[in-house]
């Protein structure tokens, strides 16, 4: 989920559009309500097309989890649908962003979308244990319940400590410009974020695999994730015409977020191949049960009418 909004863009586009006032910059003929609420100055039709898509992308990611967190309680056995892995990766390629967005001092409102990510995905995980120890033939593992103890403890330190992060970030944006090793560590956690997120469909496409179904997955999570990560590429490329700056620097300094938005991209495609292709199956096994009952009675009736 890359959620990065364009670090360092206001450089490279509309650069004379910013007036210098006592203690601050002011946007001269930018868009008011983009100004405010994201702090970057757009007064071309490429910043704001690229802008908006961009706010669809974030909402887009904002909703993806939100339906298998609803399919995994509807249906009780949601440790059984979805692999460990695809939640852990997905958990770690959240965390990484959010260091990333922190340590380069991003807009509050990228870092409390991420904060939103690591929500969610502390919620899918939290039912993933749930599921798995309430539908375990041995419930009372100690492995399993020193596993959901560790568990409960990470969470409630993550979120004691998001909090307060976010607030120090917002404080940092008025106090501070982010030094050039800083910015480095950034993009490194860009990088290892997209990584994380590449890998986190690997293990999904086994378990589906494995089993031959994606009964108890929501497409949605996937077809949401799809949506947000082409729109997100899209808001990328439609702002170079307005570049004023060098756009091979710009696209050196976002390939990260590009690699992990446009690589799950063609991942989740062949997880779509496989809940198509399953789906036929599934299809298939529920017309031969369907017809089985309508066969029977005419072989019964067959056998007494030769009995006669």
């Amino acid at each position: 989920m890359a959620t990065a909004r364009f670090p360092g863009k206001s450089a490279d586009v509309a650069a004379g559009n910013w007036s210098s006032h006592p203690g601050r910059l002011v946007c001269v003929n930018g868009t008011p309500w983009i100004l405010y609420l994201l702090e970057e100055c757009v007064d071309n039709v490429w910043e704001y097309c690229s802008v908006v898509i961009g706010l669809i992308s974030m909402f887009c990611f904002l909703l993806s989890t939100l339906p298998q967190v609803y399919e995994a309680y509807r249906n009780g056995k949601g440790e059984e649908a979805m692999s460990f892995g695809f939640l852990f990766f997905l958990f770690s390629g959240d965390l990484t962003s959010f260091a990333g967005c922190y340590l380069t001092s991003q807009l509050p409102i990228q870092v409390i979308t991420v904060v939103f990510y690591i929500f969610t995905d502390l919620i899918l995980i939290s039912q993933f244990l749930y599921y798995k120890i309430k539908n375990s033939s041995s419930r009372k593992s100690p492995v399993l319940k020193w596993l959901c103890f560790m568990w409960c403890g990470s969470a409630s330190l993550v979120l004691l400590t998001l909090p307060k992060l976010i607030v120090d970030n917002s404080a940092s944006l008025d106090t501070k410009s982010t030094s050039k090793s800083v910015e480095i560590t950034g993009y490194v956690c860009g990088y290892l974020a997209s990584v994380f997120y590449l890998s986190s469909r690997f293990p999904q496409l086994y378990k589906n695999f494995q089993r031959q179904s994606t009964e108890g997955t929501s497409y949605m999570l996937f077809a949401l994730a799809m949506m947000g990560n082409g729109t997100y590429g899209l808001s990328v490329i439609v702002v170079l015409p307005a570049l004023k700056g060098s756009k091979q620097t710009f696209i050196i300094k976002h390939l990260a977020w590009l690699i992990g938005s446009l690589g799950v991209i063609v991942l989740d495609f062949f997880v779509t191949a496989q809940f198509v292709m399953y789906r036929k199956n599934s299809s298939a096994k529920g017309s031969k049960l369907l017809s089985v009952p309508e066969v029977e009675p005419l072989l019964c009736e067959e056998v007494e009418l030769s009995l006669l």
